[in-house]
């Protein structure tokens, strides 16, 4: 109705704007003299004022004032029409794509187990499969990209953290673990419990990183979880709140489940010292090929500062002077024994995470959500999914804005309708 009223206004203003040209080209002729009066003096003047009887007069003018307002309105009508038309046909439009009034539990339901589907299928998409054509220009729901990055990060601050500096202070932690661990016995044996002390100090330090890890992951996964189930609930804000409250409940015990996950593997890397990978052999043995003359010099070669270890670098000798030889030879097999072990222990903790994550976040989005959200509504028995059929605010205002301007646009169509039809018999 706005755009008639807008556009009626200008016809107006033009049409009163050509009435007043018209009437100031003719004398005064009204003051304080009755209609009829006028009248006849109008008829005086006319019957004796040499102009064409045909262009003067009352009637004449209001003939002529008509035409000029028809061919005002018939030249804007078309346009009012047009945007009348176009406004009705978005409404129109914007009310076929809200949703269906739900009427019965059966719609509700069918209705439920189709967002969930859709959401089931979307998740599927997004975070196993790789395909995030949903979310083109979204980089944060492009997930298993999202994830590998978070990955990388984590295997980056396990490999760059203090317990990987293997020439500082070179030999000296190894030397005093063996002081420790001296009892009555023959002093070239390697005590296994002195590798594992060394090892349960190296994996302490680094146990909060996997555990930071799966709380930095999950949580981002439920923010992704969260935003695909609202985006396919948008229209019921009910099932947003009850599937909002489903997923935080479910990750949440999912993330507790991985929390401990890391507890265990942190617990068993610490208590145990075994691998059957052949790395570990391979990389031994080729560090302890340089013990002889890492001997050599520190023993003999008083004013050699440092040593060149293949794998390591250049480690301080110096320091390492006033040592029995034996106690050397022992030091340094443990320090190559845990430079070699600690790259397997590091590289599971990484490939361990992987497949951990891989394995709960498939199991997530195949069936443990879609189980969780259906006890949500549907097995707690307290009319939640007849709340379902319970528009929200917001929704059931729109709709009947909605329904309130297609009514008025239809009935503005019937007008100009009318209007134009008068226009075109009087033309």
């Amino acid at each position: 109705m706005s755009i008639v009223r807008n556009r009626c206004g200008s016809v107006s203003e033009e049409m009163s704007n050509s009435s007043e040209n018209e009437v100031e080209s003719l004398p005064q002729i009204i003051g304080d003299e009755s209609y009829k009066e006028a009248r006849k003096e109008e008829a005086d003047l006319f019957e004796n004022h040499p102009l064409d009887k045909s262009m003067v007069g009352i009637p004449v003018l209001a003939q002529k004032l008509v035409h000029t307002q028809a061919t005002i309105i018939a030249r804007c009508l078309p346009e009012i029409v047009r945007n009348s038309n176009e406004k009705l046909n978005a409404s129109v439009s914007e009310l076929n794509r809200m949703p269906k009034t739900l009427s019965s539990v059966g719609e509700a339901l069918t209705t439920f187990m189709g967002i969930v589907g859709s959401a089931k299928e979307s998740l599927n998409k997004i975070i196993v499969r790789g395909d995030y054509d949903e979310y083109l220009e979204d980089k944060n729901m492009h997930c298993t990209a999202r994830l590998v990055e978070m990955l990388d990060q984590y295997s980056d601050e396990l490999h760059k953290c203090s317990e990987n500096d293997l020439t500082g202070n070179f030999l000296m932690d190894e030397i005093q673990a063996l002081e420790e661990a001296k009892g009555i016995q023959l002093p070239n044996f390697l005590s296994r419990t002195t590798f594992l002390a060394i090892l349960q100090k190296k994996v302490e330090k680094v146990s909060h990183i996997p555990v930071a890890f799966v709380e930095k992951v999950w949580t981002y996964i439920e923010g992704v979880v969260i935003s695909v189930l609202m985006h396919h609930s948008e229209n019921y804000h009910r099932l947003q709140l009850s599937t909002r409250r489903a997923s935080h409940n479910l990750i949440a015990r999912m993330k507790e489940h991985s929390r401990n996950w890391v507890t265990e593997i942190v617990q068993m890397e610490k208590l145990t010292d075994y691998t059957s990978n052949p790395e570990y052999m391979n990389d031994w043995n080729k560090l302890m090929a340089q013990q002889h003359d890492f001997t050599r010099d520190v023993l003999e070669n008083g004013y050699i500062p440092t040593f060149k270890i293949e794998g390591l670098g250049e480690v301080p000798i110096a320091g390492l002077r006033g040592y029995e030889q034996h106690v050397l030879l022992q030091a340094f097999d443990l320090k190559m024994r845990m430079t070699a072990y600690w790259k397997i222990v590091l590289r599971r903790l990484v490939d361990f995470m992987a497949l951990h994550l891989q394995f709960c976040v498939r199991n997530l989005v195949n069936k443990e959500l879609q189980e969780e959200i259906v006890q949500e509504l549907v097995g707690r028995h307290d009319g939640a999914i007849e709340r379902m059929l319970e528009e929200s605010p917001a929704v059931a205002a729109k709709r009947e804005k909605l329904n309130v301007s297609i009514k008025l646009l239809r009935e503005s169509s019937n007008v100009l309708g009318n209007i134009m039809d008068k226009i075109a018999s009087n033309v």
